[in-house]
Protein backbone atom coordinates (compact mmCIF):
# COMPACT_ATOMS: atom_id res chain seq x y z
CA UNK A 1 0.00 0.00 0.00
CA UNK A 2 1.03 3.83 -0.48
CA UNK A 3 0.42 4.93 3.11
CA UNK A 4 0.03 8.02 4.63
CA UNK A 5 1.45 8.04 8.12
CA UNK A 6 0.59 11.21 10.63
CA UNK A 7 2.78 11.98 13.61
CA UNK A 8 5.70 10.43 11.67
CA UNK A 9 8.39 12.54 14.03
CA UNK A 10 6.50 11.12 17.21
CA UNK A 11 7.27 8.42 19.52
CA UNK A 12 5.71 5.51 17.45
CA UNK A 13 5.83 7.58 14.26
CA UNK A 14 9.44 6.77 14.38
CA UNK A 15 9.37 3.56 14.91
CA UNK A 16 6.17 2.66 12.80
CA UNK A 17 7.42 4.31 9.50
CA UNK A 18 10.59 1.70 8.98
CA UNK A 19 8.41 -1.02 10.41
CA UNK A 20 6.50 -0.39 7.64
CA UNK A 21 8.87 0.15 5.04
CA UNK A 22 10.55 -2.80 5.75
CA UNK A 23 7.36 -4.77 5.18
CA UNK A 24 6.76 -3.85 1.97
CA UNK A 25 4.28 -0.23 2.14
CA UNK A 26 5.45 2.83 0.42
CA UNK A 27 5.09 5.69 3.03
CA UNK A 28 4.97 9.31 3.43
CA UNK A 29 5.02 11.66 6.78
CA UNK A 30 3.23 14.41 7.92
CA UNK A 31 3.86 15.83 11.56
CA UNK A 32 4.06 19.35 13.01
CA UNK A 33 6.87 18.95 14.11
CA UNK A 34 6.58 20.25 18.04
CA UNK A 35 8.92 17.50 19.20
CA UNK A 36 12.09 17.33 16.62
CA UNK A 37 14.29 18.89 19.42
CA UNK A 38 15.06 15.76 20.90
CA UNK A 39 16.45 12.67 19.70
CA UNK A 40 17.82 10.37 22.23
CA UNK A 41 19.61 7.61 19.91
CA UNK A 42 20.40 7.93 16.37
CA UNK A 43 20.09 4.28 14.50
CA UNK A 44 19.68 4.12 10.92
CA UNK A 45 17.09 1.56 11.26
CA UNK A 46 15.07 3.38 13.69
CA UNK A 47 14.75 6.30 11.40
CA UNK A 48 12.53 6.95 8.76
CA UNK A 49 13.81 7.21 5.31
CA UNK A 50 10.73 8.29 3.67
CA UNK A 51 10.07 9.23 0.29
CA UNK A 52 8.04 12.26 1.18
CA UNK A 53 7.18 13.85 4.68
CA UNK A 54 5.32 17.41 4.71
CA UNK A 55 4.87 19.14 8.30
CA UNK A 56 1.32 20.49 8.50
CA UNK A 57 -1.12 21.01 11.35
CA UNK A 58 -3.73 18.12 11.09
CA UNK A 59 -6.52 21.19 11.32
CA UNK A 60 -5.48 22.61 8.03
CA UNK A 61 -5.50 19.45 5.84
CA UNK A 62 -7.34 19.00 3.04
CA UNK A 63 -8.92 16.33 0.76
CA UNK A 64 -6.22 17.26 -2.10
CA UNK A 65 -3.52 16.41 0.57
CA UNK A 66 -4.05 13.10 0.60
CA UNK A 67 -5.28 12.67 -3.01
CA UNK A 68 -2.98 8.89 -4.24
CA UNK A 69 -2.74 7.45 -0.72
CA UNK A 70 -4.83 3.60 -0.18
CA UNK A 71 -4.47 4.49 3.33
CA UNK A 72 -4.30 6.79 6.39
CA UNK A 73 -2.54 5.28 9.49
CA UNK A 74 -3.39 8.57 12.41
CA UNK A 75 -1.04 8.73 15.04
CA UNK A 76 -1.17 12.42 15.60
CA UNK A 77 -2.97 13.94 18.31
CA UNK A 78 -2.15 16.09 21.79
CA UNK A 79 -0.79 12.99 23.56
CA UNK A 80 -1.26 11.86 27.43
CA UNK A 81 -3.50 12.97 30.11
CA UNK A 82 -2.07 15.48 31.86
CA UNK A 83 -1.26 17.86 28.79
CA UNK A 84 -5.05 16.85 27.78
CA UNK A 85 -6.60 18.34 31.47
CA UNK A 86 -3.65 21.89 30.93
CA UNK A 87 -5.21 22.80 27.80
CA UNK A 88 -9.18 20.68 27.42
CA UNK A 89 -10.31 23.21 24.74
CA UNK A 90 -7.35 22.60 22.12
CA UNK A 91 -6.98 19.22 22.75
CA UNK A 92 -10.73 18.62 21.39
CA UNK A 93 -10.09 20.73 19.07
CA UNK A 94 -6.79 18.94 17.25
CA UNK A 95 -7.48 15.33 19.04
CA UNK A 96 -11.72 15.04 18.62
CA UNK A 97 -12.19 17.92 15.66
CA UNK A 98 -8.99 17.42 13.72
CA UNK A 99 -9.25 13.98 13.61
CA UNK A 100 -12.60 13.63 12.10
CA UNK A 101 -11.25 16.47 9.85
CA UNK A 102 -8.70 14.04 9.01
CA UNK A 103 -10.72 10.94 8.42
CA UNK A 104 -13.43 12.99 6.02
CA UNK A 105 -10.91 14.50 3.78
CA UNK A 106 -9.27 11.10 3.51
CA UNK A 107 -12.89 9.62 2.33
CA UNK A 108 -13.20 12.67 0.05
CA UNK A 109 -10.12 11.82 -1.97
CA UNK A 110 -10.73 8.13 -2.50
CA UNK A 111 -8.24 6.81 0.48
CA UNK A 112 -10.14 3.09 1.31
CA UNK A 113 -8.32 2.33 4.96
CA UNK A 114 -8.03 4.67 7.91
CA UNK A 115 -6.53 2.98 10.70
CA UNK A 116 -6.80 5.18 13.96
CA UNK A 117 -4.62 5.05 17.40
CA UNK A 118 -7.19 5.02 20.15
CA UNK A 119 -6.15 4.26 23.63
CA UNK A 120 -7.35 1.55 26.64
CA UNK A 121 -7.34 4.63 28.76
CA UNK A 122 -11.32 5.59 27.28
CA UNK A 123 -11.98 2.63 30.06
CA UNK A 124 -11.14 5.09 32.68
CA UNK A 125 -12.52 4.12 35.75
CA UNK A 126 -13.80 0.70 35.00
CA UNK A 127 -16.47 -0.54 36.98
CA UNK A 128 -15.86 -4.60 35.90
CA UNK A 129 -12.81 -6.37 37.20
CA UNK A 130 -11.58 -6.86 33.64
CA UNK A 131 -13.20 -5.13 30.45
CA UNK A 132 -12.92 -5.75 26.14
CA UNK A 133 -13.93 -3.97 23.92
CA UNK A 134 -17.73 -4.51 24.74
CA UNK A 135 -16.76 -2.46 27.86
CA UNK A 136 -18.88 0.51 28.62
CA UNK A 137 -16.30 3.10 28.44
CA UNK A 138 -15.66 5.81 31.34
CA UNK A 139 -13.16 8.43 30.00
CA UNK A 140 -11.94 10.33 32.74
CA UNK A 141 -9.98 13.06 30.61
CA UNK A 142 -10.16 15.22 28.15
CA UNK A 143 -7.79 13.14 25.95
CA UNK A 144 -9.88 9.64 26.64
CA UNK A 145 -12.88 11.53 26.28
CA UNK A 146 -11.42 12.64 22.60
CA UNK A 147 -10.84 9.04 22.01
CA UNK A 148 -14.42 8.11 22.19
CA UNK A 149 -15.69 10.38 20.12
CA UNK A 150 -13.38 10.25 17.73
CA UNK A 151 -14.52 6.21 17.48
CA UNK A 152 -18.04 7.21 17.56
CA UNK A 153 -17.80 9.86 14.48
CA UNK A 154 -15.47 7.61 12.54
CA UNK A 155 -17.72 4.40 12.97
CA UNK A 156 -20.62 6.33 11.43
CA UNK A 157 -18.30 6.47 8.24
CA UNK A 158 -17.62 3.52 7.87
CA UNK A 159 -18.70 1.69 4.93
CA UNK A 160 -18.02 -1.02 1.97
CA UNK A 161 -15.70 1.83 0.08
CA UNK A 162 -14.14 3.16 3.34
CA UNK A 163 -12.33 0.82 6.01
CA UNK A 164 -12.16 1.91 9.49
CA UNK A 165 -9.88 0.03 12.24
CA UNK A 166 -9.88 1.50 16.03
CA UNK A 167 -6.57 0.15 17.61
CA UNK A 168 -7.10 0.64 21.79
CA UNK A 169 -3.18 0.42 22.25
CA UNK A 170 -2.29 -0.19 26.15
CA UNK A 171 0.21 1.89 27.95
CA UNK A 172 3.33 1.96 25.04
CA UNK A 173 6.86 1.51 26.32
CA UNK A 174 10.01 1.14 24.67
CA UNK A 175 12.84 2.96 22.87
CA UNK A 176 12.24 5.40 19.90
CA UNK A 177 14.83 8.00 18.77
CA UNK A 178 11.89 10.47 19.47
CA UNK A 179 11.83 9.13 23.14
CA UNK A 180 8.75 9.76 25.80
CA UNK A 181 9.61 9.97 29.71
CA UNK A 182 6.39 10.48 30.58
CA UNK A 183 4.78 7.24 30.29
CA UNK A 184 4.90 4.89 32.84
CA UNK A 185 7.61 1.64 32.21
CA UNK A 186 9.88 4.16 30.50
CA UNK A 187 9.85 6.76 33.11
CA UNK A 188 10.42 4.34 35.64
CA UNK A 189 13.12 2.62 33.93
CA UNK A 190 15.22 5.93 33.88
CA UNK A 191 14.56 6.97 37.21
CA UNK A 192 15.84 3.73 38.08
CA UNK A 193 18.97 4.33 35.85
CA UNK A 194 19.38 7.72 36.74
CA UNK A 195 18.55 8.34 40.65
CA UNK A 196 19.00 4.25 41.30
CA UNK A 197 15.61 5.05 43.29
CA UNK A 198 11.79 4.75 42.54
CA UNK A 199 10.37 7.00 44.95
CA UNK A 200 6.57 6.69 44.18
CA UNK A 201 4.02 9.36 44.86
CA UNK A 202 1.02 7.00 45.52
CA UNK A 203 0.43 3.70 46.52
CA UNK A 204 0.76 2.49 43.05
CA UNK A 205 -2.41 0.21 43.01
CA UNK A 206 -3.75 1.06 39.94
CA UNK A 207 -4.26 -1.51 36.69
CA UNK A 208 -2.78 -0.71 33.60
CA UNK A 209 -2.26 -2.66 30.51
CA UNK A 210 1.22 -1.63 29.00
CA UNK A 211 2.73 -3.06 25.12
CA UNK A 212 5.45 -2.65 23.47
CA UNK A 213 6.10 0.32 20.78
CA UNK A 214 6.57 -3.13 18.23
CA UNK A 215 3.68 -4.35 19.42
CA UNK A 216 1.78 -1.60 18.33
CA UNK A 217 3.73 -1.58 14.89
CA UNK A 218 2.46 -5.06 14.55
CA UNK A 219 -1.51 -4.12 15.31
CA UNK A 220 -0.94 -1.24 12.62
CA UNK A 221 0.60 -3.52 10.26
CA UNK A 222 -2.23 -6.24 10.65
CA UNK A 223 -4.61 -3.49 10.51
CA UNK A 224 -3.78 -2.29 7.21
CA UNK A 225 -3.06 -5.93 5.47
CA UNK A 226 -6.49 -8.25 7.47
CA UNK A 227 -9.34 -8.05 4.84
CA UNK A 228 -11.93 -5.49 5.07
CA UNK A 229 -15.08 -7.45 6.13
CA UNK A 230 -12.50 -9.02 9.02
CA UNK A 231 -11.94 -5.29 10.89
CA UNK A 232 -14.14 -2.92 9.04
CA UNK A 233 -15.92 -0.47 12.12
CA UNK A 234 -14.06 -3.14 14.46
CA UNK A 235 -12.31 -2.07 17.55
CA UNK A 236 -9.24 -4.05 18.99
CA UNK A 237 -7.47 -3.50 22.29
CA UNK A 238 -3.50 -3.92 21.41
CA UNK A 239 -2.12 -5.50 23.51
CA UNK A 240 -1.75 -8.96 25.90
CA UNK A 241 -4.14 -10.25 28.83
CA UNK A 242 -0.51 -11.23 30.54
CA UNK A 243 0.71 -7.97 30.82
CA UNK A 244 -1.95 -5.97 32.99
CA UNK A 245 -0.06 -4.67 36.31
CA UNK A 246 -0.77 -2.71 39.01
CA UNK A 247 1.51 0.62 38.94
CA UNK A 248 3.97 -0.80 41.84
CA UNK A 249 4.37 -4.30 40.53
CA UNK A 250 5.99 -2.62 37.28
CA UNK A 251 8.22 -0.49 39.64
CA UNK A 252 9.25 -3.93 41.01
CA UNK A 253 10.24 -5.47 37.72
CA UNK A 254 12.10 -2.32 37.29
CA UNK A 255 14.00 -2.44 40.25
CA UNK A 256 14.66 -6.11 39.85
CA UNK A 257 16.36 -5.35 36.27
CA UNK A 258 18.06 -2.41 37.58
CA UNK A 259 20.49 -2.97 40.41
CA UNK A 260 20.34 -1.68 43.77
CA UNK A 261 17.32 0.67 42.87
CA UNK A 262 15.59 0.94 45.99
CA UNK A 263 11.70 1.58 45.82
CA UNK A 264 8.97 3.26 48.11
CA UNK A 265 5.61 4.17 47.89
CA UNK A 266 3.56 6.51 48.81
CA UNK A 267 -0.08 7.51 49.92
CA UNK A 268 -3.10 6.27 48.32
CA UNK A 269 -4.03 8.69 45.33
CA UNK A 270 -7.15 10.83 43.99
CA UNK A 271 -6.84 9.61 41.03
CA UNK A 272 -9.39 6.72 40.29
CA UNK A 273 -8.30 5.59 37.01
CA UNK A 274 -7.33 1.86 36.73
CA UNK A 275 -8.57 -0.40 34.43
CA UNK A 276 -7.50 -3.97 33.43
CA UNK A 277 -8.18 -5.28 29.89
CA UNK A 278 -8.83 -8.08 27.93
CA UNK A 279 -6.78 -8.77 24.86
CA UNK A 280 -8.98 -12.20 23.58
CA UNK A 281 -10.17 -10.44 20.71
CA UNK A 282 -7.07 -9.02 18.91
CA UNK A 283 -5.37 -12.45 19.32
CA UNK A 284 -8.47 -14.42 17.91
CA UNK A 285 -9.70 -11.95 15.08
CA UNK A 286 -6.80 -9.96 14.06
CA UNK A 287 -5.38 -12.18 11.49
CA UNK A 288 -1.54 -12.29 11.80
CA UNK A 289 -0.99 -10.86 15.02
CA UNK A 290 1.05 -11.62 18.39
CA UNK A 291 2.68 -10.06 20.85
CA UNK A 292 6.18 -10.21 21.20
CA UNK A 293 7.04 -8.83 24.44
CA UNK A 294 7.02 -8.67 28.31
CA UNK A 295 7.68 -5.79 30.74
CA UNK A 296 10.87 -7.53 31.80
CA UNK A 297 11.85 -8.00 28.68
CA UNK A 298 11.10 -4.40 28.22
CA UNK A 299 12.96 -3.11 30.99
CA UNK A 300 16.34 -4.86 29.91
CA UNK A 301 16.16 -3.63 26.83
CA UNK A 302 15.92 0.00 27.94
CA UNK A 303 18.88 -0.87 30.45
CA UNK A 304 20.71 -1.61 27.77
CA UNK A 305 20.00 0.94 25.63
CA UNK A 306 20.92 3.53 28.47
CA UNK A 307 23.89 1.94 28.74
CA UNK A 308 24.93 2.14 24.65
CA UNK A 309 24.20 5.74 25.29
CA UNK A 310 25.53 6.49 28.39
CA UNK A 311 22.04 8.07 29.60
CA UNK A 312 22.62 11.22 31.85
CA UNK A 313 20.41 12.81 34.74
CA UNK A 314 20.14 15.60 32.51
CA UNK A 315 19.19 14.06 29.29
CA UNK A 316 16.36 12.04 31.03
CA UNK A 317 14.76 15.52 32.45
CA UNK A 318 14.91 17.06 28.78
CA UNK A 319 12.53 18.81 27.91
CA UNK A 320 11.62 17.29 24.52
CA UNK A 321 11.01 14.12 26.15
CA UNK A 322 8.39 14.97 28.48
CA UNK A 323 5.46 15.97 25.89
CA UNK A 324 4.19 18.40 28.67
CA UNK A 325 7.55 20.25 29.28
CA UNK A 326 8.17 20.76 25.24
CA UNK A 327 4.65 22.33 24.55
CA UNK A 328 5.03 24.87 27.52
CA UNK A 329 8.66 25.49 26.28
CA UNK A 330 7.42 26.11 22.38
CA UNK A 331 4.35 28.09 23.79
CA UNK A 332 6.87 30.34 26.59
CA UNK A 333 9.80 31.33 23.85
CA UNK A 334 6.97 32.60 21.03
CA UNK A 335 7.38 29.44 18.83
CA UNK A 336 4.02 28.47 19.24
CA UNK A 337 1.28 30.70 20.01
CA UNK A 338 -1.81 29.68 22.56
CA UNK A 339 -3.82 27.41 20.08
CA UNK A 340 -0.80 25.47 19.37
CA UNK A 341 -0.04 26.88 15.95
CA UNK A 342 3.40 27.49 14.79
CA UNK A 343 3.95 31.63 15.06
CA UNK A 344 5.75 32.65 11.34
CA UNK A 345 9.03 33.97 11.64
Amino acid sequence: MKVLLTGTEGYIGMRLAPWLIERGHIVDGLDTGYYRDGTLYLDPVGLPQLPHIFFKDLREIKATDLEGYDAVVHLAELSNDPLGEQCPEITFAINHQGSVRMAEAALEAGVKRFVYASSCSVYGAATADIVDESSPVNPQTAYAQCKTLVERDLKAMADENFTVVFLRNATAYGPSPRMRFDIVLNDLCALAWTQNKIAMISDGSPWRPIVHIEDICEAIRCALAAPSAVVNGEVFNVGNTEENYRIREIACIVGSTFENCEITTGPPSGDNRSYRVSFEKIANNLPGFKTGWTAKRGAMELKKLFERIQMSENTYKYRAYTRLKQLNYLKKSGQLDTNLFWVPR
